[in-house]
């Protein structure tokens, strides 16, 4: 890309290529940062912050809380619910009775695709809410209560 400075539409030309390139590559599945797309392109930060404005708005990338911006590809269901509500749906989905050990934080940010700080908030909730143990360094928490059908939530 040109260093010739464009006023207008530049964040437009980088999202196209952004766009090429994920497009180009099956394996991509997060966005360059806003770093390197400064870097490459000679961009200031609110460019490259455009950039992935336009590519969430075309159905291209999804924010992750705690990650880079990762691809989206045609077909594919994005879960947009809190962190917590999709760890909650671990102790369900995994079956864990009461007493079971809960999987490791490393399990869980791999799994979600987050950083242990977001991971950490998202658990802070469970546990507060009496479904986990607290986080004990070197020991599981442990599943202390089934969550709640919605069903069967009342008032």
């Amino acid at each position: 890309m040109s260093q010739q400075a464009s006023p207008r539409g530049t964040f437009l030309k980088i999202a196209e290529v952004v766009r090429a390139r994920i497009d180009a590559d099956p394996k991509m599945t997060e966005l360059p940062t806003a770093a390197e797309l400064m870097g490459e392109f000679g961009v200031s930060r609110g460019v490259a912050l455009r950039v992935f404005d336009v590519l969430q708005e075309q159905g291209v990338a999804d924010r992750v809380a705690g990650s880079r911006l990762r691809v989206v590809r045609r077909g594919e269901v994005v879960d947009r619910r809190p962190l917590a509500d999709q760890l909650t749906d671990v102790i369900t989905n995994d079956q864990l009775p009461v007493g079971a050990p809960f999987p490791s934080a490393t399990n869980l940010c791999a799994r979600f695709g987050v950083s242990r700080p977001t991971l950490a908030k998202a658990l802070g909730k469970l546990e507060a809410a009496g479904l986990l143990s607290e986080g004990k360094q070197g020991k599981p928490r442990i599943v202390l209560s089934l969550p709640k059908r919605e069903e069967s939530a009342g008032p």
